[in-house]
């Protein structure tokens, strides 16, 4: 298993390049959904907003660490998990909230605000725990990773498309809408389509190593969601917005994970099986959570 440590993913430059504006295409047709009301409503309802940025970019990666120290897994794994913890919500979050029927404007605000905060709590959640784990901090020295280079990352392919995407729907609304009818299931295909050739050519690898994430990977983000979901419950918010906060925790910017990992660690192993994985799983668990709860006849219970 030590082995996993030093096995690389086979992804080059060129296709790096493709996965970056991949991304960013796909947060720019997300931007053009956002406008500043979205942002308008952490003044109305502070406490729907706080309470979600809390479970996602607090409670999660703490909760990552408390697991990476109990469990103590191969040093790429715990850093894959802790780059997952340290993403944002995943831009598929907004649809299973709608699905799942719970807050969906709580949904897109979250995934508005958070985006915004990724550029600075990122970089910080991910050095800070990665850090503070021995294993992975003599990795980061082998790396010799720059958290401000991060930065500069986030900003390019997040950063810049969604400030770009709510300009246009704040200056043309019609056009927005046409242009992300357009470009996020366009986006999305492409995206998951690069991310589907680089593992065709690295097929051996995910076969002989997939087994060591599998359970990991499903346990960390099952224990994702329930946290979400208690820390709502606790916060005594509704049981719509139980779901809502649920959701936007266990669902996760996998692809910024991977994209960070082929950058900065030459996909190292573990950490893109991790990634790669809870890319997969989420996106599985998600629905299925979602469609569970569709089925529900709606709540409003403050508990």
């Amino acid at each position: 298993m030590e082995q996993l440590d030093n096995v690389k993913i086979n992804f080059d430059s060129d296709g790096l390049w493709v996965l970056n504006i991949a991304l960013a295409i796909v947060m720019f047709g997300v931007a053009l959904g956002i406008s500043i009301n979205d942002f308008k409503s952490l003044l109305k309802q502070p406490k729907l907003v706080l309470v979600g940025l809390l479970a996602q970019f607090v409670l999660l990666p703490l909760l990552t660490f408390l697991i990476i120290i109990l469990i103590r897994p191969q040093p790429s794994i715990a850093l894959g998990m802790i780059m997952v913890a340290a993403c944002p919500g995943g831009n598929i979050s907004n649809f299973m909230t709608h699905l799942a029927n719970g807050n969906t404007a709580l949904s897109v605000s979250l995934t508005a605000i958070g985006t915004f905060l990724t550029i600075i709590v990122t970089p910080l959640n991910f050095h800070l725990y990665a850090s503070l784990y021995e294993p992975t901090s003599q990795i980061l020295k082998d790396v010799q990773l720059q958290p401000y280079e991060i930065v500069k990352l986030i900003v390019l392919i997040l950063g810049i498309p969604l400030f770009l995407g709510m300009l246009i729907k704040h200056k043309n609304s019609g056009l927005a809408i046409k242009f992300s009818k357009l470009l996020k299931p366009i986006s999305i295909l492409v995206f998951v389509s690069i991310v589907l050739i680089a593992f065709s050519k690295n097929i051996e690898v995910f076969n002989n190593y997939i087994h060591y994430v599998l359970i990991i990977g499903i346990c960390h983000n099952a224990l994702a969601l329930l946290l979400g979901f208690f820390t709502a419950k606790a916060f005594r918010l509704s049981f719509k917005d139980q779901k809502t906060i649920a959701i936007e925790t266990g669902i996760q910017n996998s692809g910024l994970g991977l994209l960070l990992i082929f950058t900065f660690f030459n996909g190292l192993g573990g950490m893109a099986i991790m990634a790669a994985f809870w890319g997969i799983w989420h996106i599985v668990s998600g629905l299925i959570l979602a469609f569970y709860w569709s089925r529900k006849p709606s709540k409003v219970i403050v508990v």
